[in-house]
């Protein structure tokens, strides 16, 4: 089976096609930096040729509003024009949990969007909604810190290690279409808070965690649950005191 991974070289996509390729399938990396570019439109038919399956864990190089919308709604609508034009059966894209209640993310306003065009191109899809990533915590505190303070909410979050979310990206792209969405997450529920200070503990960090109710994510204030997974979603057993270990700072 001939897979597209479009962010084929990114976190994500360099997991999944690992994973693919060790099944035995054609997997290939398609990003600016293999001549693809989903935004322009370059390179993206002579991509598709022969392609069974293409899945999207591509990302916006910029999250401010505008830009991130016009990234997902343009990139989307020309991979999936593409797509139908190359007979391709099946797109995979991966998205975020919540997405759809924090309207006030521009982030999550474009994922949303994304979203939308996937279900009315005509391609048959399976969308992957997974939670926030463990090697994001970082960047969770780097986003939050002015000073010496990093100041988070503890909103709850069941976070995931990439290496999972990958293994479900891979196993759901070959698989049949579900045309609907299934979720991924880890297998502990933490408040940010606690998760952002567990995190920059382990590794040493000197900046002080403060838990700060009015703290946005994605400039958005979740609410209880909001970015939780759902019933029936899969759930991984990888857990973060593991993780840590194995992952040690960038």
């Amino acid at each position: 089976m001939k897979i597209v991974v479009i962010g084929g070289t990114g976190l994500i996509g360099t997991k999944v096609i690992a994973r693919l390729s060790q099944h035995g399938h054609e997997a290939v990396a398609a990003s600016p930096n293999t001549g693809v570019n989903t935004l322009t439109g370059e390179g993206l038919a002579e991509a598709l040729v022969g392609a069974d399956v293409v899945i999207d864990v591509s990302n916006s190089p910029s999250f401010a509003d505008d830009e991130v919308m016009h990234f997902f709604q343009t990139s989307t609508a020309n991979l999936t024009a593409a797509e139908a034009a190359a007979g391709v059966g099946h797109h995979v894209a991966l998205s975020i949990v919540g997405n759809d209640k924090l309207s006030a993310s521009g982030y999550m306003r474009a994922k949303t969007a994304q979203e939308k065009l996937i279900r009315e191109s005509g391609v048959p899809y399976s969308i992957v909604h997974a939670t926030q990533f463990f090697e994001f915590v970082g960047s969770i505190a780097d986003e939050a810190t002015v000073g010496d303070t990093v100041r988070v909410s503890a909103s709850p979050i069941q976070p995931i290690a990439a290496d999972d979310v990958a293994t479900e990206v891979a196993r759901v792209a070959v698989g049949q279409p579900l045309n609907g969405i299934v979720e991924v997450a880890g297998p502990e529920r933490f408040g940010m808070d606690a998760l952002v200070r567990i995190g920059l503990g382990f590794r040493g960090d000197p900046r002080a965690v403060v838990t700060d109710p009015s703290a946005k994510y994605f400039n958005s204030l979740p609410s209880e649950g909001e970015l939780l997974p759902g019933e029936g979603a899969t759930i991984f057993e990888t857990r973060f005191e593991d993780w840590l270990p194995l992952n040690p700072p960038r």
